[in-house]
């Protein structure tokens, strides 16, 4: 195996993780809902579980986005890219400030992201 199959492989794992730890703030958003009996603190806690997230998928877009490179490398057989250069090549690209502020919204505003955060807050408001 090559690097970039290893890479991949390392990727991937991870790619899956982050979709995982999405799920489980998902779960906490819902059990926010049903044990926080105060409205104003569980609309908050929504909040903060809807932008954590965002980061969260904002990460794992970041790994996706290596992901298609070494897949491409993988089909081209290595030309054009180097191996192992997640962060070196994310650091070159890398947005600060209201950058990096503006792809955590986007995140969050994605729907599959977005879809249950809304809709249970309004839960907590007319429940």
């Amino acid at each position: 195996m090559n690097a970039f199959h290893h890479e991949w492989l390392a990727l991937q794992a991870q790619h899956e993780r982050y979709e995982s730890l999405a799920l489980v703030v998902k779960l906490l958003a819902f059990t926010a809902l049903v044990i926080v009996p105060d409205n104003g603190l569980v609309i908050a806690l929504l909040a903060l579980l809807w932008l954590q997230e965002a980061v969260l998928k904002t990460f794992q877009g970041r790994l996706g986005e290596r992901l298609l490179v070494v897949e491409a490398a993988v089909k081209s057989g290595g030309e054009g890219a180097v191996p192992m250069q997640l962060h070196s090549d994310w650091l070159t690209r890398r947005p600060r400030g209201a950058g990096l502020v503006t792809q955590y919204l986007k995140s969050a505003l994605r729907p599959t992201v977005a879809l249950p955060y809304p809709l249970l807050m309004l839960l907590a408001v007319v429940a």
